[in-house]
């Protein structure tokens, strides 16, 4: 079942959550601040009207019947869908806030939560702008070829398959090419965190790349700064 609150359409949110308190309670604050709120009761619909509408935000409650909110947004961003995450959850462990942002999550909100906090974090959510936009549509470094209006990425003419976050990490090295792209340059890029996980996230994510993009090759292009971050270069 979807309900719709109606103000101006100043911002627009999908939320998914099954509690309908708490959905109240967010529907309440943002039709007074103006904005438009679509609401899904689980992940299911909320994926039905991800795919198929274009919203400002998207907020995922953590716990969903069937399918909770971070595998939901795991399929979310393997299917391309790259509209900012918010993740809401009962769960305060640094373990559960990790693996919420690993599946895909842009930020995430402990309940119980101010309705300030909340609309401040979909406010910075919402104005995140694309990489660069003054950049090419087409970025070569080497035999790497990479084209942002369709996403295609290419080495010595092999079609790389690369799924979302690694495709927006190699953007992001591209853009930079030949500079160092620090660990924590690449969390608050590419995850948005403000604060250091302690995990082998960026690592794991940079393997997995690396494993695609320079291991089938002769030359890699991306190279480890021990104890400092990245870069990738042809030279």
């Amino acid at each position: 079942m979807l309900r719709f609150w109606n103000g101006s359409t100043e911002l627009k949110i999908l939320l998914v959550e099954d509690n309908q308190e708490t959905a109240d309670f967010i529907a309440r604050g943002l039709t007074e601040a103006g904005d438009l709120l679509q609401h899904a009761l689980n992940a299911e619909e909320g994926m039905i009207q991800a795919g198929s509408r274009d919203f400002d935000v998207i907020i995922f409650d953590r716990m969903l019947p069937k399918m909770d909110g971070a595998a939901a947004t795991e399929v979310l961003r393997k299917a391309g869908i790259e509209t900012p995450i918010l993740m809401l959850t009962a769960l305060s462990g640094i373990d559960d806030r990790v693996s919420g942002l690993e599946s895909g999550a842009d930020d995430y909100l402990v309940k119980p939560f101010a309705f300030a906090e909340l609309y401040a974090r979909l406010k910075a959510l919402a104005r995140r702008k694309p990489l660069a936009q003054e950049a090419p549509t087409v970025i070569a470094v080497g035999d790497l070829l990479l084209e942002r209006t369709t996403q295609r990425v290419e080495r010595a003419g092999q079609v790389l398959d690369l799924l979302p976050r690694e495709y927006r990490i190699l953007e992001f090295l591209m853009l930079n090419e030949g500079q160092l792209v620090t660990r924590t340059m690449l969390l608050d890029r590419i995850w948005g965190y403000n604060f250091d996980p302690k995990t082998s996230l960026v690592q794991t994510h940079l393997s997995r790349l690396r494993a695609k993009v320079d291991k089938p090759f002769d030359r890699d292009l991306i190279t480890t700064v021990r104890g400092s971050g990245y870069v990738l270069s042809a030279e």
